[in-house]
């Protein structure tokens, strides 16, 4: 896989440490609280990272496209973990409570 040089200049980090280290040093919830959709922080945060983001693309190969790929597959199965415990959350509010002594007549 092709090494990238980063904004402290270490080149021998993989592309994907350089992305997880970042984007987990990224204040998206700073954005978030000031009205920013998901969309937008990204858009911010390709933006601030635009120089190292392009010298990742000159380098770019087939493993390297792999494994962003996996990344995806990675990143969708943790957004639909999180939305089914949304889910449960949300059924678990709705729960009613029956009062089995008052009985129809």
């Amino acid at each position: 896989m092709k090494k990238i040089i980063n904004k402290k200049r270490n080149k021998n980090e993989p592309w994907f440490k350089w992305l997880t280290r970042e984007l987990n040093s990224y204040e998206a919830f700073q954005d978030f609280e000031s009205g920013k959709n998901p969309r937008d922080v990204a858009e911010d945060f390709i933006s601030r990272n635009s120089i190292a983001i392009s010298e990742v693309f000159e380098n770019f190969d087939e493993e390297d496209k792999d494994t962003l790929d996996q990344f995806l597959k990675l990143t969708e199965c943790e957004m639909h973990v999180f939305r089914i415990i949304e889910q449960q959350i949300e059924s678990r509010s709705k729960v009613r409570f029956v009062d089995f002594k008052k009985r129809k007549k």
